[in-house]
């Protein structure tokens, strides 16, 4: 799969699709309802499974099954994610007007940077076949590291990457809009709202060095990867508005999603030696998540009196 046509059209359709977004449907901000939080977040769901059908048909099953797995595992991942953009917001006091506009821009962003993280990535595996036994000894680092390590509080003011473009940027002290730059007195002004999306952006690729090399261990085929990857993070934003109030519940996904980690990345390392069939994986995938979110509804947080 892969050829430069295939490339090109979906990327176009992507980019057609993401200006509609933002040039249509967001143009006047807003504060984004539930109804349509959960109108995009059916609507992304219902391309990424007609998409995936479409590589079934043409492609053959392994490649579908593939596509699915891959795309439940980064979806799953991005859900986990969300709370830390909530903090982000939450603790540099953005708008929940521009909050969509803001995670549209940075997903933008992440496509354009994951894309090259995953092409360099399949650029790796091709030449140094050893590079897989890397990317899975380091995810199932990262899924112990998820499940024995407590989260620590987020403080995304005090990120450097915050830190340092206050200090070396002229930033005006309130926010201008939905502007990322304003002219004062003929000098150009970077506002709060640019901040916060490379704080977005950073946070992202922080992420992605771990979702990443866990697809990896589903296909090494850099279309089905970017593809998945791509339509799970497309509906992210959507997703966040409709899951914001209840990500706080679901407080087993964390364990399921360490559980997913160091599975696929005994994968990996055991692929030479175990041949794990995709619909057993994305059975083992969506098994986990489930008794996950299971556990969640049964096992609710316990509120404070």
């Amino acid at each position: 799969m892969g050829t430069p046509l295939l490339w090109i059209g979906f990327n176009v359709f992507i980019l057609a699709f993401i200006a509609l977004d933002l040039g249509v449907f967001n143009r006047r901000l807003h504060k984004v309802s539930l109804r349509e939080a959960g109108f995009f977040s059916l609507l992304w769901v219902a391309l990424s499974i007609l998409f995936g059908l479409g590589i079934l048909h043409y492609s053959g099953k392994q490649a579908g099954l593939e596509f699915f797995t891959g795309y439940l595992i980064e979806k799953a991942l991005s859900v986990d994610n969300l709370f830390l953009f909530l903090v982000i917001f939450r603790t540099l006091a953005v708008d929940e007007r521009f909050q969509h506009r803001m995670l549209e821009w940075g997903i933008l962003g992440a496509l354009v940077m994951r894309g090259a993280m995953i092409l360099a990535g399949a650029e790796l595996i091709q030449r140094f076949s050893w590079v897989l036994y890397v990317f899975g000894a380091f995810i199932v680092y990262a899924g112990i590291h998820m499940l024995f390590v407590k989260k620590e509080k987020v403080h995304p003011e005090k990120s450097f990457i915050f830190r340092f473009a206050s200090k070396h940027l002229r930033v005006t002290h309130d926010y201008e809009g939905k502007h990322f730059f304003v002219r004062t007195g003929g000098k150009l002004y970077a506002t709060p709202v640019f901040l916060v999306l490379l704080v977005v952006e950073i946070t992202d690729i922080t992420l992605a060095i771990d979702s990443i090399p866990a697809i990896f261990g589903i296909t090494q085929d850099p279309f089905i990867v970017y593809t998945s990857n791509v339509f799970a993070i497309l509906g992210l934003r959507a997703m966040y508005f409709l899951l914001a109030g209840v990500l706080s519940r679901l407080r087993f996904l964390t364990v399921g999603l360490s559980f997913v980690l160091t599975f696929i990345g005994a994968k990996m390392i055991a692929h030479k030696w175990v041949d794990i069939p995709e619909h057993i994986s994305l059975l083992v995938v969506a098994g986990i998540l489930l008794m996950a979110l299971a556990a969640s509804l049964l096992f609710p947080v316990k509120s404070r009196a």
